[in-house]
């Protein structure tokens, strides 16, 4: 699997096919945040964020071999299963390494204090749950990219719009995991309140397997 992964990074790196995503994230950004925010607003911003651009990643990870080069692939590795897996871990990998900068950038330039500047807000703590806020929303960006691409989704045009309403409703929807950990941090903002979102995270991780255990389990059958 390890090979693998290398595999699909490198093909990732050289398509330049992530350029696009990892600039509108870049874009959306400087937009949002600025340096002096609460760091707690601009952490539940940064991490909303990760959930599209995550998506947008598995997509172009899955779809980046032409089909007899996959079809080789399987073959070398013992079945398109684990092929399929190489590619969701690596877009996977990337975003959640796009999210941890990200953080870093946020706590460097933000200011440790809730949101009308009265409350001293703990870095560490902060830190922490927009790590696991980010990582939620990039499981859950993983799991919406999975079951919106092929083998589940074929066709591009259908593909492209079940991403975008997806990735909005597990933004919006009450329950979500990823809409509770970023509430949860701009909440807290107003009092200064440090919420470590270890719940969703769990959620989002049963989220992320079981879609991707479908999709690699219809790479077999769609074969």
């Amino acid at each position: 699997m390890t090979a693998l992964i290398r595999y699909q990074a490198a093909l990732l790196l050289r398509s330049q096919r992530w350029l696009a995503p990892v600039l509108l994230y870049t874009a959306f950004l400087v937009v949002g945040v600025r340096s002096g925010q609460p760091v707690l607003d601009s952490l539940g911003y940064t991490a909303a964020g990760l959930l599209p651009v995550s998506a947008w990643l598995v997509q172009v990870c899955v779809t980046q071999e032409p089909p007899a080069a996959r079809t080789v692939v399987a073959a070398a590795v013992g079945g398109r299963p684990r092929a399929h897996l190489a590619a969701l871990l690596t877009a996977l990998g990337c975003a959640g390494l796009l999210g941890t900068a990200a953080t870093a950038v946020v706590l460097l330039i933000s200011e440790p204090a809730s949101t009308d500047h009265t409350v001293r807000v703990p870095l560490p703590s902060a830190g922490l749950a927009g790590l696991l806020a980010a990582a939620c929303c990039v499981l859950l960006g993983a799991a919406v990219g999975a079951l919106c691409t092929r083998p589940v989704l074929d066709r591009r045009g259908r593909s492209i719009a079940a991403t975008v309403l997806l990735a909005l409703l597990a933004l919006v929807t009450s329950g979500s995991p990823a809409k509770y950990a970023v509430t949860g941090l701009v909440t807290g903002s107003l009092t200064g309140t440090v919420q470590v979102p270890l719940l969703p995270l769990l959620g989002a991780a049963v989220v992320a397997g079981a879609a991707a255990a479908l999709a690699c389990g219809l790479a077999e059958v769609r074969a």
